[in-house]
């Protein structure tokens, strides 16, 4: 055997140190960073270890976990768990903390990077009575996280708290002559400066972060990919519940409309942000609005709770007047061709409103003029006269969006004149520089108009107050609480709610009957107008503030209206009206690497998804895993072809399908008898754990976060079901045969389960696996009730359905395609990936779909330690004579990340083997 390294590389400080902790016989060899010594890969990857077999290993935690086995030191499923947390959570932030250190100089911002994992092992460490992570004796573990510590917790420069605990333990270790030689090998006594030419090429690393989560003792939450440690108790627990099975109680009824608040039920009030009529939504504006709400109010109505949500187009202002004339239509007309339009959408993303109205009706103008009066009458309007844009060609006064010029803040130069889209501040449309009329292109002239102002700072403490009790009872976004705090902090000032337009809410007031009332005045108005047009008793949601709980659905944009504006026209309204509970804001979702572009052509919008021919189910999968909850985030082709093939087809859809084609081939069509073992109540446990965190997460409004638990259940079933092998112990005697009986049947209740958790994200597929697994009713209900429950729904002599894949792979040159198609006519650059595909891919079933001759090293990097996982398992199955089909699949797979590899490397993919030729 042979170990090559290279100076500076902290990963080769691991394998150096484990080979001389081990003291197993291996040259090593110190090379360039550059030197490329495995011989199938295009790019160096160090540190790699030459076997005899003429085989190589280049992961750094599987060399020492190697060296560790070779010298008769079997990795405990502790260590392996320290191992999967040091390459999911440690690594990320390291990259990071390291970047900033030694290249950017920014040692003082280090602690707050890996803050969250040096509380993850302090809290572990300190909880344990042992020296070492895993024991008495030094482990693979060690060795790997002392040397991931080792840069930083050895620089004196850097201060990162205390931690006795930690530095007890890195001592510890750091005081083996195995890790002092090494570490005088790889970093030359240099320290950081040590690592300066190793980092120089390493891409720069996306800020992100760190989850601060503990894979190591009962109590912890659990990392992407790894696996908690469970205690007898909750096993126990987990299976007593099991036992008991569904409730017998029936069937949720369906929803009897009109929906109204009930004294006995938690009555939740959903409104999702009104889009503009004027246009077609673009993904950015459906997952940000209407594609939330839309989830959190399935998910209510599975918790048991009293849900109305509605939405429907705003149709009133400036916008539609604007695009009313470019179309050469009325405004009228206008709004009935885009409501269809948007109606249409969003029944084909399946947004489940229980009322899309609109603004343009005869209760719109009822309600929004009793306020206006009530406003008026308590003295909360003041009037004022304006400078106004008015264009002399048209003869007309610009409204706020019929007037575009140079940000007065940022020097953006397509801002509104009533915000600007690239910093977000609001703006008075005579402040802008170099202004234009849209219609005409001419340079108005500064005229002065008579209008009326909502006195926001008359209003001012009552708001606050409000705010107060809302933001800490409820749960606002931080981006919203942000928003409303910078717009308080700067002071509020009298805010104007008319414009001179035809189209519009006409102004009820003799003074100011030529004008309509200001958009943004009216359009909130919309939600209990638009309530009003689906119940004459619409007063039970709109003024019951004590019995009726109200969520807010958004874009970052339209915070200020939902969260200053519109609660203070309802406080000076004094009419005992529902003011919002919780406000939910996204941030933006982009396209690729730039803006979505209807006149551009650049990027997908809602009346485009169906011609793709790709899935609305998979749309909403995509959209929702990559939510911008705390980020912007982008859309990118490739990496949605990678979720849908790795976590949809491999992952998910495999669990799911392998648990009911087991029944079918192996049980004629019937769920057999489980006789429950202890590794059975470990798998009930850890389900039960990701159903508590998807819940905790759902009620919290973490749409996204939550959907990883989804996905980690099915990891979970996936790794039950590859250990346990049912389809060879089906072929056993008596007990083998039970074993894989409760295998099967274990598996095919968590595919009932994963059902149901499904529902709010993708409701076909969810209504498919309840059919083909002919799951009772009562299951969409019971499991999600109070605080949730993992329940056997499918008892032994159950018989289920067909079975059939419910998911079809996203080939790359369909996505390429697709990828031409929505690129309009901006130059083709690299594909900006967003914060959440950064992720290393799943060993067995990362399948990248990329761009012949479009380099991404990143990709590369992550894919090179997947193709080389993958090919372990392929050998591990071939040593232990697995089947065929078995062997047949994961050498697909492995296949399929070889050609990825060449594909992210910038080659044509590689002819796949010869069959016979070793791996």
């Amino acid at each position: 055997m042979k170990l090559f390294v290279s100076e500076g590389n902290p990963h080769c400080l691991k394998a150096l140190a484990a080979l001389e902790a081990t003291g197993v016989q291996c040259g090593v060899q110190f090379v360039n960073h550059d030197e490329r010594v495995v011989p199938f890969l295009s790019r160096p990857t160090l540190p790699a270890l030459a076997l005899p077999s003429g085989q190589y290993l280049f992961s750094s935690n599987a060399i020492c976990r190697y060296l560790f086995e070779v010298n008769g030191q079997e990795c405990s499923e502790l260590c392996d768990q320290w191992l999967e947390w040091e390459a999911t959570v440690l690594q990320p932030a390291l990259q990071q903390a390291l970047h900033m250190a030694v290249l950017q100089g920014k040692s003082s911002e280090v602690s707050k990077v890996l803050q969250g994992p040096i509380n993850v092992l302090e809290q572990s460490l300190s909880k344990r009575n042992t020296p070492y992570l895993t024991g008495d004796s030094v482990s693979a573990a060690d060795l790997v996280l002392w040397a991931g510590f080792f840069p930083v917790l050895s620089d004196s420069s850097l201060t990162l708290g205390e931690h006795k605990s930690l530095k007890a333990w890195f001592d510890r270790v750091a005081a083996m002559n195995a890790c002092q030689s090494a570490a005088q090998k790889v970093l030359q006594g240099k320290g950081l400066q040590g690592m300066k030419s190793y980092m120089q090429r390493q891409p720069a690393p996306q800020s992100s972060q760190c989850r601060e989560t503990q894979p190591c003792n009962s109590n912890s939450a659990e990392e992407e990919g790894g696996e908690r440690v469970v205690s007898e108790e909750e096993m126990e627990a987990a299976a007593l519940t099991w036992s008991k099975g569904l409730n017998t109680c029936p069937p949720a009824t369906k929803k009897q409309h009109p929906i109204l608040p009930q004294e006995d039920k938690r009555n939740v009030l959903v409104t999702s942000a009104l889009p503009y009529v004027n246009n077609v939504p673009h993904l950015g504006n459906i997952i940000g609005c209407v594609l939330s709400a839309d989830v959190f109010s399935r998910y209510g109505r599975l918790r048991g709770w009293n849900m109305l949500f509605v939405c429907g187009t705003d149709e009133y202002g400036t916008a539609t007047e604007n695009k009313a004339r470019e179309e050469g239509l009325t405004p009228q007309q206008i709004c009935d061709k885009y409501h269809a339009v948007h109606s249409s959408i969003y029944k084909w993303f399946q947004i489940d409103f229980d009322y899309f109205g609109r603004t343009t009706t005869e209760k719109q103008t009822e309600i929004a003029q009793d306020i206006f009066w009530r406003l008026h009458e308590r003295d909360f309007l003041i009037e004022d006269t304006v400078e106004q844009l008015r264009c002399e060609n048209c003869q007309r006064f610009l409204a706020d969006r019929f007037v575009e010029g140079i940000c007065p803040h940022c020097s953006y130069p397509e801002a509104r004149g009533d915000q600007c889209d690239k910093c977000g501040r609001l703006i008075n449309a005579v402040d802008l520089r170099e202004p234009q009329c849209k219609v005409c292109r001419q340079t108005p002239v500064i005229r002065s108009s008579k209008h009326l102002f909502l006195d926001l700072p008359k209003l001012e403490s009552q708001l606050e107050q409000w705010l107060e009790k809302s933001t800490s009872t409820g749960d606002w976004t931080a981006n919203a609480k942000q928003i409303t705090r910078s717009w308080l902090r700067d002071g509020l000032k009298p805010r104007c709610i008319t414009r001179d337009l035809k189209w519009g809410t006409p102004v009820p007031h003799a003074d100011f009957k030529e004008k309509v009332f200001y958009v943004w005045f009216d359009a909130p108005i919309g939600y209990l107008s638009i309530t009003a047009n689906y119940t004459s008793e619409w007063e039970k949601w709109w003024k019951n503030p004590h019995q009726v709980e109200l969520y807010n659905f958004m874009a970052k944009d339209n915070v200020p209206f939902h969260s200053v504006v519109f609660p203070c026209s309802l406080l000076g309204a004094q009419d005992n009206y529902t003011l919002v509970n919780h406000l939910i804001a996204t941030e933006y979702l982009n396209y690729e690497d730039t803006k979505f572009s209807k006149s551009r052509g650049v990027g997908v919008f809602g009346d485009m998804a169906k011609d793709t021919g790709i899935p609305s189910d998979v749309w909403r999968f995509y959209l929702l895993y990559v939510r911008p909850e705390g980020q912007d985030s982008a859309f990118s082709w490739a990496d949605m072809a990678l979720k849908n093939n790795s976590e949809l087809l491999n992952n998910l859809g495999n669990f799911i399908n392998r648990a009911g084609m087991f029944v079918t081939k192996f049980f004629e069509g019937c769920v057999p008898v489980m006789e429950l073992q202890e590794e059975d109540k470990k798998l009930l446990a850890l389900v039960s754990w990701e159903l508590q965190q998807y819940i905790q997460l759902m009620d919290k409004i973490k749409i996204r976060d939550a959907l990883k638990h989804i996905l980690n259940i099915s990891r979970h079933g996936n790794q039950y079901i590859q250990v346990n092998e049912p389809w060879k112990k089906i072929k056993g005697g008596d007990s083998e045969r039970q074993r894989a009986g409760t295998v099967t049947g274990v598996s095919v209740n968590i595919a009932c389960l994963l059902s149901v958790m499904l529902f709010p994200y993708m409701p076909a597929v969810s209504q498919t696996i309840r059919d083909q697994l002919n799951a009772p009713p009562s299951c969409i209900n019971t499991m999600l009730e109070g605080n949730g429950t993992f329940v056997c729904s499918l008892s032994a002599g159950h018989r289920i359905g067909a079975v059939s894949p419910l998911f079809q792979k996203l080939e790359a040159d369909q996505i390429e395609a697709l990828k031409k198609k929505f690129g309009g006519q901006q130059t083709p650059v690299r594909n900006a990936a967003s914060a959440q595909s950064a992720a290393v891919p799943a060993p067995a079933a990362a399948v990248e779909v990329g761009t012949v001759n479009q380099v991404d090293p990143e990709k590369a990097k992550q894919l090179t330690q997947a193709v080389a996982e993958q090919g372990e398992k392929v050998r591990a199955l071939k040593a232990q004579k697995a089947e065929k089909a078995v062997i047949t699949a994961e050498v697909a797979k492995l296949l399929d990340l070889k050609k990825q590899l060449a594909l992210a490397e910038g080659k044509n993919p590689e002819p796949a083997p010869q069959k016979g030729k070793k791996k």
